[in-house]
C-alpha cells in the first residue's frame, strides 16, 4: 500500500490570486516534501488535474497558478511508493490528501466499491461517493470519512458535479482562510499569516464552500521524468538472509551490566565490575512532576497550541505527546523532521498518534534524494575501510532536525519545546571507537560543547583520511548538522523524563493498548523501529564486536534496577539479531549493493 505525506495549498476565489500569494503558499507546502506533486485547476471551462513525479516548481510552469481562481495542490514526501500520485481522481472527485489511513484495508472490504490504485488516499472519493449514494450530504459524507479513518485525514475533496469543494481535518493540519473575493487554505498557518489573509482557523469539522458546478470528466495529464525509484520494491531472498552472521560469542561480561571486553574503554576490577558501572550516576530518577507543571505554566494560553513536541514516532517521542496532552493537559503541535530513514512503521504510528489525540503534525522534509546520495557515498567509504567508529557518519544527516525547530518555533510563534528522549539511551561506544573516551559525568542523550565536538571531529578527520572517499559532497551538510545539534543555543527546551520516570512496560503498554501503535515484524523490541539506519549499524557493531546498542541500553536498566541481569542477556540475545528486512530496505534505498555489503562486514577481523 502506498501512503501519502504532503503539503495541501488552494485557494477558493472569483478575482483570481496573485502570484506573490501562490509563491507563498507552495514554498510552505515545500517544506513537506518536494519528491512529487499535483494540482487541480479550474479553467473556467474544465477542471484540469496535473500530476508529476517533480517538485511543484517544475510542475507550475507547465500548469500557472496565477491569476487562477479556484485551485488545489500538493508538494508531497514520498513514502512508500511512486506509482500513484495526487489528486486522486475518481467517483468524478478530485482528493488531495496529506496524512496516512492505516486501516485503508479494512475500509474497502467494508463498501461496495473496488480499489484501483494503490495509494491508501482512493478509499477517500471511494467513501465520499459511497456515503453520496447512500444519501448523506456532502458534510456528513466528509464527517463519515474522519469517523471511518484510522490515521491523519487533512484533506481538500472538490466535487464538480456537485459545484462544492470541501475540507475536513481530524488533526488540525488545515487551516483557511479569507482575502479578498475568497479563501485560501493550507497546511500550516504560518503562510495565510504570510499572506495578510484574515479570519485564520483550524480545520477539524468539514467545511464546505461553492465552486463552479461542471459535470464533464476531470481531465488529466501526468508528467513522469525520474530515473530512479525513490522507494524501490522489497525484494527479500532466503539467500541473502542466509549470508547474514549472528554468532553468540563468549565474551568475558561485567559480572554486574552485560558490557562485554569489547566495548571502548572498558576495565574491570578484582571483582569483575566494569568502570562504567562504578562510574554509573542513576538517570531515571525523575524530579516531582510539580517542578514541570510549573515551568510550563508561563506558556500556557487561552487559545491555540502552547508547545511543539519534537516528534519521530518512535516510542519515547509518542509516549511524550502522550503525557503532554493526557497529563499536562497541554496543546501541542508535533514537529517531525524526515531525512529520508524514517521507516514506514515509524509514519504510521506518528498518524495513529496525531489523529487519536487531534495532535497537528508540521513536517520538515529534506531533499530525499541528496540525502540517500549522500548516505550511499559516505557507505561506499567505509566499506572501502570498515571502522566501528566511523559509523556514526551514516547517521549525520538527521542532526539538521535542531536547526529546522528554530524555524518550526519562529513561523508557529510557539517557544517552548518539550522533548522525550529516553536518559537510558547513552551509546558512549560510538563515539569511543573512534578514541573518545567516555565522559561518565554526562547528563544528556544529546549534549553539546566545543572541545568535546572539536576533540570529536578531528578524530573523525583522521578517520577520514584512512578512506578518501568521506571527502565527498556530504561534507558540509554533515558538519552543519554537527553545528545545530551541538553548537547552536537552545531556549525553553525541557526533557519530560527529567521529570516522568522512564517505565518501559508501561510506555509499550499504554503505546499497544491505547493508540494501537504498531510493532516491527522483524524484532521484538519497539526500540528503533522507526530509524531506518539502524538495523544495518546494529549488524555492524553485532558482527564486528559481539554487541549492540541493545547491550548498552540493557545494563543502564540493569543499573537503575528495572531488570536482572540474566533478563538483559536473554532480551539481547533476540535483539541483536539480524534484521534483515530492515538492512534489506536500508541498502535498497540508498543504492549499495545488499551482498557485497554484507560481506565487507562479515570479513573485517573480529575484535574477539
Amino acid at each position: 500500500m502506498e501512503t501519502n505525506v504532503c503539503g495541501i495549498f488552494g485557494a477558493i476565489s472569483t478575482s483570481g490570486i496573485d502570484g506573490d500569494t501562490v509563491d507563498i503558499l507552495v514554498r510552505q507546502a515545500e517544506q513537506r516534501g518536494r519528491d512529487s506533486s499535483g494540482l487541480v485547476i479550474d479553467t473556467g471551462t474544465q477542471y484540469r488535474v496535473y500530476r508529476a513525479d517533480t517538485t511543484i516548481r517544475k510542475l507550475l510552469r507547465t500548469a500557472p497558478l496565477a491569476g487562477t481562481g479556484t485551485f488545489a495542490g500538493h508538494s508531497r514526501l514520498v513514502t512508500n511508493g511512486t506509482a500513484d500520485n495526487q489528486p486522486v481522481v475518481r467517483d468524478g472527485m478530485a482528493v488531495i490528501h496529506n496524512g496516512i489511513i492505516v486501516n485503508c484495508d479494512e475500509l474497502w472490504d467494508s463498501i461496495p466499491k473496488s480499489r484501483q490504485l494503490q495509494i491508501d488516499s482512493e478509499i477517500i472519493p471511494a467513501l465520499l461517493s459511497y456515503r453520496l449514494d447512500e444519501g448523506d450530504s456532502v458534510e456528513d459524507a466528509a464527517a463519515f470519512v474522519l469517523q471511518s479513518s484510522v490515521g491523519v485525514v487533512a484533506c481538500a475533496a472538490m466535487l464538480p458535479e456537485l459545484g462544492k469543494l470541501i475540507l475536513f481535518s481530524n488533526n488540525g493540519s488545515l487551516y483557511v482562510a479569507e482575502i479578498a473575493g475568497g479563501y485560501i487554505f493550507s497546511s500550516e498557518e504560518f503562510p495565510l499569516v504570510k499572506a495578510g489573509a484574515s479570519g485564520i482557523r483550524q480545520i477539524r469539522d468539514p467545511e464546505v464552500f461553492d465552486i463552479r458546478t461542471d459535470e464533464n470528466d476531470i481531465s488529466l495529464s501526468e508528467a513522469r521524468s525520474r530515473n530512479s525509484d525513490l522507494v524501490p520494491s522489497l525484494i527479500l531472498s532466503s539467500s541473502e538472509e542466509h549470508q547474514l552472521e549472528y554468532n553468540l560469542p563468549d565474551l568475558v561480561r561485567c559480572t554486574r551490566c552485560i558490557l562485554p571486553e569489547t566495548m571502548p574503554f572498558i576495565e574491570f576490577n578484582s571483582e569483575g565490575v566494569c568502570n562504567y558501572c562504578l562510574n554509573y550516576r542513576i538517570r531515571n530518577h525523575p524530579r516531582p512532576k510539580e517542578e514541570l507543571l510549573e515551568l510550563v505554566q508561563p506558556y500556557r494560553r487561552e487559545h491555540g497550541a502552547e508547545v511543539i513536541v519534537p516528534f519521530s514516532g518512535g516510542r519515547d517521542s509518542c509516549y511524550a505527546l502522550h503525557l503532554i496532552v493526557e497529563e499536562l493537559n497541554l496543546r501541542p503541535i508535533t514537529y517531525t523532521y524526515d531525512w529520508g530513514m524514517v521507516t514506514d512503521v515509524g509514519r504510521r504510528n506518528i498518524s495513529r498518534m496525531c489523529s487519536k489525540l487531534g495532535v497537528e503534525n508540521i513536517i520538515v522534509a529534506a531533499d530525499i534524494s541528496k540525502k540517500r546520495d549522500h548516505i550511499r557515498r559516505n557507505l561506499n567509504a567505509w566499506l572501502k575501510k570498515p571502522d566501528l567508529g566511523m559509523l556514526s557518519i551514516l547517521t549525520a544527516g538527521d542532526k539538521h532536525f535542531f536547526r529546522h525547530i528554530e524555524s518550526v518555533k519562529v513561523q508557529t510563534g510557539i517557544d517552548l519545546n518539550l522533548w522525550g528522549i529516553n536518559p537510558l539511551e547513552v551509546t558512549h561506544f560510538k563515539a569511543g571507537f573512534l578514541g573518545v573516551p567516555p565522559d561518565f559525568a554526562e547528563q544528556r542523550v544529546y549534549s553539546h560543547g566545543a572541545m568535546k565536538q572539536l576533540r570529536y571531529q578531528s578524530l573523525r578527520f583522521r578517520a577520514m583520511l584512512k578512506s578518501p572517499g568521506y571527502f565527498n559532497r556530504s561534507m558540509w551538510d554533515t558538519l552543519s548538522g554537527e553545528y545545530y545539534r551541538s553548537f547552536a543555543e537552545k531556549s525553553d527546551y525541557f526533557h519530560v523524563f527529567d521529570f516522568w520516570r522512564w517505565d518501559e512496560q508501561e510506555i509499550d503498554s499504554t503505546l499497544l493498548g491505547n493508540y494501537g501503535w504498531e510493532k516491527a515484524r522483524d524484532t521484538s523490541t519497539t526500540w528503533r523501529i522507526g530509524d531506518g539506519t539502524a538495523a544495518f549499524y546494529n549488524y555492524a557493531y553485532c558482527t564486528i564486536a559481539g554487541f549492540t546498542e541493545h547491550d548498552t541500553f540493557r545494563s543502564n536498566q540493569i543499573r537503575e534496577g528495572d531488570i536482572t541481569r540474566d533478563q538483559a542477556l536473554e532480551l539481547v540475545a533476540e535483539e541483536n539479531r539480524p534484521r534483515y528486512p530492515n538492512l534489506k530496505w536500508y541498502l535498497d534505498v540508498v543504492g549499495v549493493d545488499f551482498r557485497e555489503a554484507v560481506e565487507a562486514i562479515n570479513s573485517v577481523p573480529k575484535l574477539y
